[in-house]
């Protein structure tokens, strides 16, 4: 399968995942090392103080590095996540996760990811790592 393809194919397969569509997570962009995902923010995603959920934003990050850290056709699973919450995005916000490459070794990928409001204001910042099983795509 080709790299377009491949990419295609994560953002089809992401449309399709139960949980990315409970938030209404959309893939915006998927390149190599690299996705775009965004999801607006619902007054259900709140916390009980009325601030943004951890878990929401969280889980936005975690659609980004999920198709970024797989745009190589090699599957990947996440090994460690830290997550610096910034601001709190205010409720009808879209939110912007992005994920960027930042080392790829034959058995693990580095990934900085960034959550921005609508306003381009830092909601959140991340650094991930994945380790690559070696194996291709269930899907290809």
């Amino acid at each position: 399968m080709e790299e377009e393809q491949i990419h295609a194919r994560l953002a089809e397969r992401t449309r399709q995942e139960p949980f990315a569509r409970l938030l209404d997570m959309k893939v915006e962009e998927v390149g190599k090392g690299y996705s775009r995902v965004e999801m607006r923010f619902t007054r259900e995603m709140e916390n009980l103080f009325g601030m943004a959920h951890g878990g929401a934003i969280y889980s936005l990050i975690d659609e980004a590095f999920q198709t970024a850290v797989n745009s190589h056709g090699t599957l990947a699973v996440a090994l460690n996540m830290n997550v610096t919450y910034v601001n709190s995005p205010e409720p009808g916000d879209i939110l912007r996760a992005e994920a960027r490459e930042v080392s790829l070794t034959r058995k693990t990928g580095t990934y900085a990811i960034r959550v921005t409001d609508g306003k381009d204001r830092l909601i959140a910042l991340c650094q991930a790592l994945a380790y690559r099983k070696g194996e291709p795509l269930p899907f290809q």
